[in-house]
């Protein structure tokens, strides 16, 4: 014979969601919205209901709509450079490899938040706070890409070239222009299932001349 259920507490009230699981709800509520609406379209209404708070209580999580936009760019931007930091140790062994590895990172976590890539960029065109985000980040970047060039031509793997920075700086806002155009479906846009091998080519012959060296024996 089945044991008794037991009975639902009575005037139990149900459990409340703490502060950090309110901030996630209003995340999640922006990107959801972000799949249907522009940035601009959504307001703090908006972001209120979907998180099932008042609209005074979304300002004590955040201050702006873009302040839940910046929240949601920095986890994907940390994700992604956390994934091409851990392929970096590939660099002086396989450098094809590391740059494979480095861009299906950013083309993988931009690319599971395309709605969320493609507000960020059509909002750092027009607010401060997203551009500042956006220019520090490709700033870091901009300093890998750099400092990954000089070792490689230290080491005699890439010849001399144009300064090191420069051609870091036109690599990377390369990468930013072709996953944008791929997300946001733009035409003319490079079909998705070939933009990390379109971009491993261009990086290979810009870099070492077309001739990236062969993979270290181990």
């Amino acid at each position: 014979m089945a044991p008794p259920t037991k009975a639902p507490e009575r005037g139990r009230r149900a459990k409340r969601p703490t502060g950090d699981e309110r901030e996630q709800l209003i995340r999640e509520t922006l990107e959801s919205l972000l799949e249907s609406k522009s940035f601009h379209e959504i307001s703090i209404d908006d972001l209120a209901k979907g998180a099932g708070i008042s609209r005074p209580t979304f300002y004590f999580y955040f201050e702006s709509k873009e302040a839940v936009l910046l929240s949601l760019l920095d986890t994907i931007v940390s994700q992604a450079d956390a994934a091409s930091d851990a392929a970096q140790a590939a660099l002086d062994q396989n450098p094809a490899r590391f740059l494979r590895d480095a861009l299906t990172a950013y083309f993988h976590y931009f690319g599971a938040h395309r709605a969320v890539s493609v507000a960020g960029t059509e909002a750092g065109a027009g607010n401060p706070k997203v551009r500042t985000l956006w220019n520090q980040v490709r700033e870091r970047w901009v300093a890998a890409a750099t400092a990954g060039i000089e070792a490689e031509r230290a080491r005699g793997a890439a010849p001399e070239g144009l300064p090191a920075r420069d051609l870091a700086i036109a690599l990377i806002n390369m990468n930013e222009g072709v996953l944008f155009s791929a997300f946001a479906g733009e035409q003319p846009a490079i079909a998705e299932d070939h933009v990390v091998d379109v971009l491993i080519d261009i990086w290979l012959k810009a870099i070492y001349g077309g001739n990236p060296p062969e993979p270290a024996q181990t």
